[in-house]
């Protein structure tokens, strides 16, 4: 069968240019064979297997991740950190197995990959399930996630051969390269910076939707086997060479070493050349290779007596804070920027810190002049450790955030119980694009056809200052735009004229007002006939009318207050009138009207998040806090069930642990979500 033999052909090719760098065909020619393929599947989708090559193009978003048992516990490894703490592991292992401290014993040394732990099983050779480490008894299933991996067989080399059902440990990790590309999108959209590569790649492989996982250029190397039905291994060495058989990528620095001696060197050597590497590494894990000798040590606790790991310490240099800047992202973000004397941390020169947002600063208290101390969050992102307070000269300049945007000029607004300060202005620079494209989205105006290619060439020529200017926009054009013919032309005219009449609440979503989702202008659509409606009641003294309305707390209606006071929003509504947008009439939901909330598992519960999640972002997890019945809230109050909290959670965090509300932390509210419990 062709199709049969295209898969192999393609996951051969893979295995030579993803795992061995060894590529045998053109760019060209495996592209030839996977369109041949795609053509053959998509005329018989029912005959699709999960192994196929195809499948690693990610799927649409998953409603939740389940929940996955490992056959055998996922274990954590106890530290050594220095080689006095080697060497005490060395006379453990050798007083336990009853030798003298100078007889010989074989190790295995392999480089600490800093990524995510996971674990596959292959059932009769093709991957069935990859789950994280989780508990180390029960992971997240993230399968469809790590079916993109390029570096994961999705069908074991030589599998008729492979146990009937093995489980194969290894480390999920970003390149140094792809975890810097990922942060520049994510700095230009106004998204909050990974810290390191290893929550880059956590956060990846925890996308809901894999397509997301799949355009990061995630990889992986194996290292260990959980469950390997009906085989057995003398040694550790051969269970890295029989994985490096079954099509997995193995370091190619992993090595035997015959005494702690030789373990000690190849720690040292790679401390001094880890920079050449092109992932981070955060120390060396020595394993006993004898899998005798392993048994016969066996485990305390959850840790294996066999094995330790040797950590690094973080490289720190002194340099001086010459300004501190405000940088402005694609979502109105401003986060400060500490402009350094340029310095070499971990192998590279560095000349600017990002300190996160107000809070941070304040708590480090970095001033315009200090001497700092500073390293590479995961060998990658610099930051400042501290301060030498003992060096200022009494010149040095506290930070004050502005109160207006540096690039537009426009309020910047921070709400209560947050950390991030934000630009307020519709027509910023530094974000219309985000708020255009968000403008013309599915759940807002649902202009078919207004993708982010074409945003790009009308904000970049100058024809779009605003969402209200698509209005404006003729057939002549953007029929004289790149890749844009008569026909594509007209139909996005089309669209345009189309959206003037989408439903009030669509068009208080397409504005992109802060804490202001498809819920919020649900019910701001049904108290209000217009946005000039909105407008005269965000004014002096009408504004306390806002937090009355059932859903209208006092955070989101300042938020409305500060958006509508805007000279920029009064320009863009004066211009929809203008361009004829008159939403079109809706009846009122019953939420909107005053009614009860749907009945469901989280009925009468208020939930708060703050911090970046990774597995959902904010709108997601709050919509499915409301579809199970519960309501979402941006401020923390005596009456808040729970706050969740993601990576660098603000001040609602604080807040919640002063009013003993209850906190979960992402896994925990993923556990209430698929089980629609409460958590004491």
């Amino acid at each position: 069968m062709r199709a049969e033999e295209l898969r192999r052909r393609l996951n051969y090719h893979n295995y030579r240019y993803y795992v061995l760098d060894q590529p045998e065909i053109s760019d060209a020619e495996y592209d030839r064979l996977m369109r041949e393929l795609q053509e053959i599947e998509a005329a018989h989708p029912e005959l699709v297997p999960p192994d196929s090559p195809t499948q690693r193009v990610g799927a649409a978003p998953a409603e939740e991740f389940g929940s996955v048992e490992h056959r055998t516990p996922m274990l954590s490894l106890g530290n050594a950190f220095g080689t006095d703490e080697l060497t005490a592991f060395d006379q453990r292992v050798k007083r336990m197995l009853g030798l003298s401290a100078s007889e010989a014993l074989d190790y295995v040394a392999e480089l600490k990959v800093d990524g995510l732990a996971v674990s596959l099983t292959y059932d009769n050779g093709v991957l069935s399930v990859g789950a994280t480490r989780g508990d180390g008894l029960r992971g997240e299933d993230i399968t469809r996630n790590l079916r993109t991996i390029n570096t994961i067989p999705l069908r074991l080399l030589d599998s008729a051969n492979a146990p009937a059902l093995l489980e194969v440990r290894g480390e999920v990790f970003l390149s140094r390269d792809e975890f810097e590309r990922i942060n520049q999108e994510r700095e230009a959209a106004g998204e909050p910076l990974f810290a390191n590569p290893r929550n880059a790649a956590a956060g990846s492989v925890r996308q809901l939707d894999s397509r997301v996982t799949a355009g990061r250029n995630l990889d992986m190397i194996a290292h260990g086997l959980g469950l390997a039905d009906g085989r057995t291994f003398d040694t550790h060495w051969d269970r890295l060479e029989f994985l490096r058989a079954c099509g997995f990528k193995v370091s190619p620095h992993a090595q035997v070493c015959h005494s702690m001696e030789q373990v000690v060197a190849f720690c040292n050597h790679w401390g001094e050349n880890k920079h050449d590497l092109p992932y981070d590494i955060d120390g060396v894990v020595v394993k006993v290779n004898s899998v005798n000798l392993e048994e016969r040590l066996g485990y305390v606790s959850r840790s294996p007596r066999w094995a330790v790991a040797f950590k690094y310490p973080p490289e720190e240099e002194t340099t001086v804070v010459r300004d501190i800047i405000v940088s402005v992202g694609r979502t109105g973000a401003m986060t400060p920027v500490a402009v350094m004397d340029p310095v070499t941390v971990s192998g590279s020169t560095v000349s600017r810190a990002v300190l996160h947002n107000e809070d941070e600063v304040r708590r480090k208290d970095v001033r315009i002049g200090d001497t700092v101390v500073i390293r590479k969050a995961g060998e990658v992102i610099p930051e400042v450790v501290s301060v030498a307070a003992s060096k200022r000269t009494g010149k040095e300049r506290p930070f004050h955030m502005p109160k207006r945007c540096p690039v537009c000029g426009a309020e910047a607004e921070r709400l209560p119980g947050e950390a991030v300060t934000r630009c307020t202005g519709i027509a910023c620079p530094a974000q219309i694009k985000e708020r255009i494209l968000h403008f013309a989205s599915r759940g807002a105006m649902d202009i078919e056809g207004l993708g982010p290619a074409l945003v790009d060439q009308l904000v970049e020529r100058g024809l779009i200052h605003d969402p209200a200017d698509l209005y404006f926009l003729t057939h002549d054009q953007l029929a004289a735009l790149d890749r844009m013919a008569d026909k594509s032309a007209a139909n996005v005219i089309a669209a345009i004229e189309n959206s003037k009449r989408r439903p009030f609440d669509r068009l208080l979503t397409a504005l992109g007002i802060r804490h202001v989702g498809q819920h919020v202008a649900d019910v701001l659509a049904a108290n209000f006939g217009s946005l000039g409606d909105i407008q005269a009641a965000s004014k002096g003294g009408q504004a306390s009318s806002l937090p009355h309305i059932e859903g209208i707390g006092p955070v989101i209606a300042e938020s409305i207050a500060v958006f509508f006071r805007q000279a920029q929003t009064k320009t863009l509504i004066a211009k929809l009138r203008k361009a004829g947008v008159v939403p079109a009439p809706r009846a009122r939901s019953a939420l909107a009207a005053g009614g009860a909330r749907p009945a469901g598992p989280l009925s009468g519960k208020t939930f708060v998040f703050t911090g970046e999640l990774s597995g959902y972002t904010r709108e997601q997890a709050e919509e499915l806090v409301r579809r199970l019945g519960g309501r979402a809230s941006s401020s923390v109050s005596k009456q808040t069930d729970y706050v969740v909290v993601g990576e660098s959670p603000g001040s609602k965090h604080d807040k919640a642990q002063r009013l003993g509300v209850t906190i979960l932390d992402e896994s925990a509210f993923r556990e209430l979500i698929e089980h629609g419990r409460a958590v004491s």
